[in-house]
């Protein structure tokens, strides 16, 4: 009997970790702690940075996008990876699998561009302190914003067709959590080569593109902080850009190693971890990197409590 796509048109089969039976119970305890602490974490930036008048700057305003970016990354899996690892039923509607991907690569994108843009914000404040307020004018930052979201949209827009549409002669089995790209693309039936190198260009577009940026950004940085006189002054520079160029690694590390390798050369289950890392792990640790070696933030904290 010759099979078609027409058999998944309803739903896939997401198979997980289903391999590891044993392992299902101690991961849904652990990834339902980890997406309760991302949730609240991140909610407390966006409320902390929005009640206090003294986060009203361009660097909390792209730190509040970053938050919401997280939350509703994480949420786009994590749920439905929950309710899989707490019974047998691991299956996921067509539209289900459709949305999560489309949320997944758009979220994704936006986030790579995000990182950019925060990183020309710690480039003008700390090269250029004194026309700071002048270059990142609140609708510089909008526009700035809206860029990175709109890229993200495009970089759905472009990959998840293609990705849905490729012939699967009815294999609904995704070996993965989710309903993620290079799993996707492994179910084909037909040669992908094709269809790689598409993801692979556009990869390199998405990532590195901004990822160049952030670097000569930095490069800009630590030349200008290495000149500073003051010790208070370069001491500051460093914390305030070392806890995003922790996030950069978290974030772009995993990515290029996952969308990069022409091929899909990793295997399965380095995928399935490694996207568990980058997509709860590091929306998980966004806000403690952020809060943890900065005093603003902790400040607000404090009035915000007090006041209470």
């Amino acid at each position: 009997m010759v099979m078609t796509n027409q058999s998944c048109q309803e739903q896939f089969i997401l198979l997980g970790f289903s391999d590891r039976p044993q392992l299902e119970q101690t991961l849904f305890v652990f990834v339902l702690i980890f997406y309760l602490v991302t949730l609240v974490g991140n909610t407390v930036i966006i409320l902390v940075s929005h009640l206090d008048p003294c986060l009203h700057t361009p660097m909390y305003f792209f730190l509040t996008n970053l938050s919401f970016l997280d939350l509703c990354f994480t949420t786009s899996s994590i749920p439905q990876l929950l309710f899989n690892l707490r019974g047998p039923d691991k299956t996921i509607s067509y539209m289900g699998c459709a949305i999560q991907l489309f949320m997944f690569l758009g979220l994704g994108g936006t986030e790579c561009v995000l990182l950019a843009v925060m990183a020309y914000d710690r480039f003008t404040a700390i090269c250029k302190p004194l026309h700071y307020s002048i270059i990142m004018h609140p609708w510089l930052c909008w526009k700035l914003v809206s860029v990175a979201w709109g890229v993200g949209l495009l970089n759905s827009l472009a990959m998840s067709p293609v990705t849905m549409r490729t012939p699967r002669c009815g294999n609904c089995k995704v070996k993965h959590f989710l309903c993620e790209m290079p799993a996707l693309i492994k179910m084909a039936c037909v040669d992908t080569v094709a269809v790689e190198s598409t993801v692979f260009m556009l990869s390199v577009m998405i990532v590195l593109v901004p990822l160049s940026l952030i670097l000569i950004s930095y490069g800009c940085i630590a030349v200008a902080v290495l000149g500073m006189k003051s010790a208070t002054g370069r001491r500051k520079a460093f914390n305030t850009c070392g806890s995003h160029l922790t996030v950069v690694s978290l974030f772009y590390g995993n990515i290029i190693y996952m969308y990069m390798q022409p091929g899909n050369t990793s295997s399965q289950d380095q995928g399935k971890f490694l996207t568990l890392f980058y997509n709860l792990v590091t929306p998980m640790l966004n806000p403690v990197i952020y809060t943890l070696r900065n005093k603003d933030v902790k400040g607000a904290l404090r009035r915000l409590v007090s006041r209470k």
